[in-house]
């Protein structure tokens, strides 16, 4: 069966700037680690620990790519936090066209998986695209839209996600979800549900405060929290070429 509507928008999309693709990062682009190294980072489409429960395609490693105007704001933003114990997290930057092209097959093959439930509690996987959780055009792909979270540099953060074990969906208490080493922010990252969205109602004060601290945080460098997700900002006005390239190793 020929590929119909966001599908067949994406295949498209990807097969016009394949040969595109270059090796370097261009020019405005930097790895997060050589602007600033202490931004600690989780990217999640790396690895299993997440709603496909795989690698996606683009994602040869776990690094932090952004423009270089987004990498100094980042800076700016972890210099105000490291004196009072905190750091940002990082969970998601750039993102090749590629890994959304594989979010949306992904999407509307029509098995449901326990790491697809974790995430989506209540929504079925081929309405995700519909609902506006996951987007056909993502400015992750610009360089200038991001995931991330707060970190207590005190608190004890060495728990780790095993692949084997049976936790609770994103919207549980912090203790039954799967281990992000973050503060708690009333539910896991990239939890498709009404209480991730930013000014969720059903949350206890201090998962409130550090929702309100995350947003604040990122204001001041000027990026804008997506209110359907408490993790994801952007940066207005930035360009609005999408990108391809594969996210590999610093050299």
């Amino acid at each position: 069966m020929a590929a119909r509507g966001p599908l067949r928008y994406a295949l498209i999309l990807l097969a016009a700037i394949v040969p595109a693709c270059a090796a370097a990062l261009p020019a405005d682009f930097v790895y997060l680690r050589d602007i600033d190294p202490t931004i600690i980072q989780d990217i999640r489409y790396a690895g299993s620990n997440n709603f496909v429960g795989r690698p996606l395609p683009g994602y040869e490693a776990a690094e932090c790519i952004v423009t270089r105007d987004v990498a100094l704001r980042l800076k700016a933003a972890q210099s105000g936090l490291r004196p009072r114990g905190l750091s940002l997290k990082m969970l998601d930057c750039y993102r090749p066209v590629r890994a959304i092209a594989e979010m949306l097959a992904w999407s509307q093959d029509g098995v449901e998986t326990t790491a697809g439930r974790r995430y989506n509690p209540r929504i079925a996987k081929q309405d995700l695209f519909r609902l506006g959780y996951i987007a056909v055009r993502s400015g992750h792909s610009t360089g200038a839209a991001l995931d991330l979270t707060l970190v207590e540099l005190a608190a004890d953060n060495s728990a780790v996600f095993d692949p084997a074990k049976d936790y609770a969906d994103c919207t549980a208490p912090v203790a039954l979800r799967a281990p992000e080493g973050s503060v708690d922010m009333g539910t896991g990252y990239d939890c498709s549900d009404v209480k991730a969205h930013t000014a969720a109602q059903d949350l206890t004060p201090e998962q409130r405060r550090w929702r309100n601290e995350l947003v604040a945080v990122m204001a001041r460098q000027g990026f804008v929290n997506y209110a359907g997700e408490w993790w994801h900002f952007s940066l207005p006005g930035t360009g609005a070429t999408t990108y391809v390239f594969p996210i590999r190793p610093r050299r």
